[in-house]
């Protein structure tokens, strides 16, 4: 996919040291749960992501350089027995630090709720971030998410100790009732299956 200059597209061998330079840069971590990656899962997991049947993560590319990582994961919504499987996605994203504050991660949000909604047919996004991470907590305003649950306490973090996490979501009839849009209709490779 193609979108506000960036390219998102499936992580390759070579891209792997560049993630992780990132994902485990302590300022990058500060907010995250998961603070540390082990370079040989974080290898297995980004190269495994094109065989999977559920997972759509992406690295973020911008003249040539990986700048951010993406997040799509289709999961079930919740209900009785029997409710429909497969119909809700999961978006999150890491940008590199050297290139924060330039619209990469709404950027990154906005192409994952285009991908969730347009490409794979869902109902349903959502997105948490911790409630104290104004920039992340601004990704997904302005990605067009409305704020849906806020729950006190509910994080624990090692060196922070409990954090309020933040919840947004998006229906599919939200995003259609936007009605026609040109930038919603990005250039987009399906994953051969």
């Amino acid at each position: 996919m193609r979108l506000d200059g960036l390219v998102f597209r499936e992580a390759v061998e070579p891209d792997v040291p560049v993630l992780q330079s990132f994902r485990n840069d302590p300022g990058v971590n500060h907010f995250m749960v998961r603070t540390h990656v082990d370079p040989d899962d974080l290898r297995r997991e980004w190269l495994a992501v094109p065989h999977s049947p559920t997972d759509y993560s992406c690295v973020v590319e911008r003249d040539g350089q990986v700048v951010a990582m993406g997040f799509l994961d289709i999961v079930d919504g919740s209900g009785q027995p029997g409710h429909p499987t497969g119909t809700d996605g999961v978006i999150g994203y890491v940008v590199d630090p050297r290139a924060a504050g330039q619209g990469i991660g709404t950027a990154t949000a906005r192409a994952l709720v285009r991908a969730a909604f347009d490409r794979l047919g869902l109902r349903r996004v959502t997105a948490a971030a911790n409630a104290d991470n104004v920039a992340s907590v601004r990704v997904l305003e302005r990605a067009g998410m409305r704020r849906e649950r806020l729950s006190l306490k509910a994080l624990w973090h090692q060196e922070l100790g409990w954090l309020d996490e933040v919840e947004y979501a998006l229906l599919d009839e939200e995003w259609d009732a936007r009605g026609p849009d040109t930038s919603r209709a990005p250039d987009v490779r399906t994953r051969a299956t």
